[in-house]
Order: C-alpha cells, then sequence, then structure tokens
C-alpha cells in the first residue's frame, strides 16, 4: 500500500477487560496491519487499560451505572488523545454502548456487528453464542445477530455457568487449562444443528482455535481487531 501523503485513522482502545485480550488485541492489529501496509509499518493506536477487578465487581454486583460512567471518562481520554475512532475490547460492556454514546462524540466500531457481517459473509444462518452469561442471556449483543438474520442459541443453564466461570476464573488471568478446553469442546460438540460457534468474550480465542472443531468459529477479538485496521486505513 502506498502511504504517501495518506492519513490512517488513529485506532482509540479501550482495554483492560482484561488485559489478556487487550494483548491480543494489539499483536493482532499490529501484525494484520503490517501484513497490509508492509516494511516496518503498522496503524497508530492508543491503549487506555482500565482495573478490571473494579470493572468485574461492579458487572456482578449489577451497578452497571457506575461502569457507565468509568468508561464514559476513559472513552473521553482516548477523544483528547485525538483518537479517530474507538474499539472497546470486550463483548459484554458493549452493553452499556448506547449510554456512552450520548457521553462520547466519536465513533464507535461495534464488535457485534463486524461478527455479524463475517457470518453473513459465510452465509452461516444458526450460530451458538458462546461468552459470559451476561452476553448469553441479555438480548443487547444477541439482537443485532438477529436483527441480521443469524439464528442464535445459547447453551443451557448449567453450561451457561460453566463457562461464565472459567471466563473469568482463568482465561482473564491468562491460566489456559486442558480440563477447561475439554468443557467448552463438549459444548459446542452438543450442537448438532448449527453451523457456527461465536467465541463472544475476547478471551474464549485463547482456548478454543478454528481447527478445535468441525464448524465455522467466529472468534470475536480477531474479527474486532481486524475490523479495526479496515477502518483505520477506510479499506
Amino acid at each position: 500500500m502506498d502511504l504517501k501523503g495518506y492519513k490512517m485513522k488513529k485506532i482509540g482502545l479501550l482495554g483492560g477487560m482484561s488485559w489478556e485480550s487487550s494483548l491480543l488485541y494489539y499483536k493482532i492489529i499490529n501484525e494484520y496491519s503490517n501484513s497490509l501496509l508492509g516494511g516496518l509499518n503498522t496503524v497508530e493506536s492508543i491503549l487506555y487499560t482500565v482495573n478490571f477487578e473494579e470493572i468485574e465487581k461492579l458487572q456482578h454486583e449489577n451497578r452497571w451505572k457506575e461502569a457507565t460512567e468509568i468508561l464514559i471518562e476513559t472513552c473521553k481520554s482516548l477523544e483528547r488523545a485525538k483518537a479517530d475512532f474507538i474499539v472497546i475490547c470486550t463483548n459484554t460492556m458493549h452493553k452499556l454502548l448506547p449510554d456512552i454514546k450520548k457521553e462520547v462524540s466519536l465513533p464507535f466500531l461495534h464488535i457485534a456487528k463486524a461478527t455479524a457481517n463475517a457470518i453473513k459473509r459465510d452465509n452461516v444462518k444458526r450460530v451458538l453464542l458462546l461468552g459470559t452469561k451476561f452476553t448469553m442471556l441479555e438480548d443487547f449483543y444477541k439482537q443485532i445477530l438477529i436483527d441480521e438474520g443469524i439464528e442464535v442459541v445459547i447453551p443451557k443453564s448449567e453450561d451457561i455457568e460453566i463457562i461464565h466461570k472459567i471466563i473469568y476464573n482463568e482465561l482473564c488471568l491468562g491460566k489456559v487449562k486442558e480440563a477447561s478446553k475439554e468443557e467448552y469442546l463438549r459444548i459446542i460438540n452438543s450442537f448438532n444443528n448449527i453451523e457456527g460457534v461465536i467465541l463472544g468474550c475476547t478471551e474464549i480465542g485463547m482456548l478454543i482455535q478454528e481447527d478445535d472443531v468441525d464448524i465455522k468459529v467466529y472468534d470475536t477479538t480477531k474479527i474486532h481487531a481486524q475490523e479495526a485496521v479496515k477502518e483505520a486505513l477506510t479499506i
């Protein structure tokens, strides 16, 4: 790509939820942009990481208004740092995006919309959604997929709890256990009428890879990060 006279957009990354997946975002963004640009080139980005201990407590105590206030302030910091658009490096916290957008003028690249576009490109119609219990049970994420004509199924209640606990007690701490991978694969393989699975928590890609199953795997971290690069380069 000829960069002479070209002005790329600067990505604002809101991370730290957890920092483990934020690390993946940063790696994917830089590797993918370099593969497109060549040489020593990468897109420009600004990363703000929050203290996830504080956010996690607010999530599980149902204190979403306080969490929203924290994210609004971090987004305003990215705004002041001259980011051109914001990428929230987590699926669950997109729950708060409608309220955040009321206070922040920068555009946001929505993770569920990027994922829906990837699924539609494959002409896949029915998918299993894995993620935190907030993402699996509430409509803020699923409805975006449904509105795009994608049928979404979720695991049974006891498996939702297993998936959720592994995310918070292991993956967010960088712990990748074979027994937990086997549990996730058991849950995925318990569905025989799906065409794909959404790794709808940005840490799940640490545990499950594309070659682990025989159906399409939609790693939201990879999808979101690569879409951010395309947006930054306007391609």
